[in-house]
């Protein structure tokens, strides 16, 4: 089968190649053919060694396919079901499953380090990004990774849903719970910073401003729900403006970077939430003084996977979908075939494009 490689950190080009094959199905798991995935940002950092992962290792963990093979003991899912792939999987026993935030569960993803579901060129192995693998035809994953979904939703807009929609509507309704009536500043409008916006949106925010530099972005964001857009530079001005200079009641970075966290915290007014939901460096420090923690007030929270039990979660964003609520078919900028990766990824950094989703035939 078809699929993407990257050998090394750091490498130009990804291996697109033909000779794929998979480890058999466990008593687990479920084989998926990929129909639709998409071309993220956390993608690029794989290819950039910001996210590590073991290598070699075909990116891609925002994906939607059809079943075509479970193990005995799977009885979630079978055979024809149309699927959302979760790159988080939730064992359900450790402490963080048990106190109800299987989206910190690592059980998965720590073994997704040692497993090699691939083969290429004879029997050399490779890796899945976090166990998944999405810029290939086919993965297996645990029967905890694939999700049932409404076979209405078409393939690109479930994509969506298993990272970028989760991860930003989730961030406002899961992590922040923003209260009808209140103001938001997003930093980065991107897809996942879009999600975001439509996310203030659905929980009736009357105030919600975009940020981003790029102002190519700016129309698409107030097309999705923000009501007002700027630069960076022109977000005081949009602070006296907005809020009458107290600030938002939430500030969202959808960036991941310590520039973006600090600019949605000055955006933040006092007593208000600062919400982290872009991923970061290991090493980019936030130069956050412990006066500022203390006194102005602000909580600083963090919103891994959008807080999300994407057993609860993938079928809702399915069905605000299907119901007009969430527009995921403006957010994908192009449909692309696995042989154009190398431009997509291209694209990506350049910081024009959103979502760009693989279409396999």
């Amino acid at each position: 089968m078809r699929g993407a490689l990257l050998h090394a950190v750091g490498d130009e080009k990804l291996d697109i190649r033909d000779d794929f094959t998979l480890t058999p199905v466990g008593p687990a798991d479920v084989r998926v053919r990929i129909r639709a995935t998409g071309v993220c940002q956390s993608d690029l950092s794989v290819l950039s060694g910001v996210l590590p992962m073991p290598l070699p290792v075909i990116p891609g963990h925002e994906g939607a396919g059809e079943v075509v093979e479970v193990g005995d003991q799977v009885t979630s899912v079978q055979p024809g079901d149309h699927v959302i792939i979760n790159w988080t999987p939730a064992c359900g026993d450790c402490p963080n499953c048990i106190v109800g935030q299987p989206n910190l569960c690592m059980t998965y993803i720590m073994k997704s380090f040692a497993e090699a579901r691939f083969r290429y060129d004879g029997d050399k192995p490779a890796f899945g990004m976090s166990g998944c693998g999405t810029w290939a035809e086919e993965i297996v994953v645990p029967w905890q990774g694939a999700v049932k979904v409404d076979p209405e939703v078409p393939f690109e807009a479930a994509a969506l849903i298993g990272c970028g929609i989760t991860t930003g509507v989730g961030a406002v309704l899961n992590t922040a719970k923003v209260r009808p009536g209140s103001t938001v500043a997003v930093v980065g409008c991107g897809g996942v910073g879009l999600s975001v916006i439509q996310g203030a949106r659905l929980s009736g925010a009357t105030t919600i401003l975009a940020i981003d530099p790029l102002e190519s972005k700016h129309e698409l964001a107030k097309k999705v729900g923000a009501t007002h857009a700027c630069t960076p530079d022109g977000l005081m001005d949009a602070i006296g403006t907005l809020t009458g200079g107290q600030g938002f009641d939430y500030g969202f970075e959808v960036v991941g970077r310590s520039a973006a966290i600090m600019t949605a915290w000055q955006a933040t007014r006092r007593g208000g939430d600062t919400i982290v939901v872009g991923a970061g460096a290991m090493d980019d420090q936030v130069p956050l003084t412990a006066f500022s923690l203390l006194f102005e007030g602000k909580n600083l929270l963090s919103s891994m996977y959008g807080g999300a039990d994407v057993r609860r979660d993938f079928p809702r964003f399915a069905a605000l979908y299907k119901a007009g609520k969430l527009d995921l078919d403006s957010m994908i900028s192009s449909r692309i075939k696995l042989s154009d990766l190398n431009d997509a990824v291209a694209a990506l950094k350049s910081g024009e494009v959103l979502r760009q989703i693989v279409v396999f035939d």
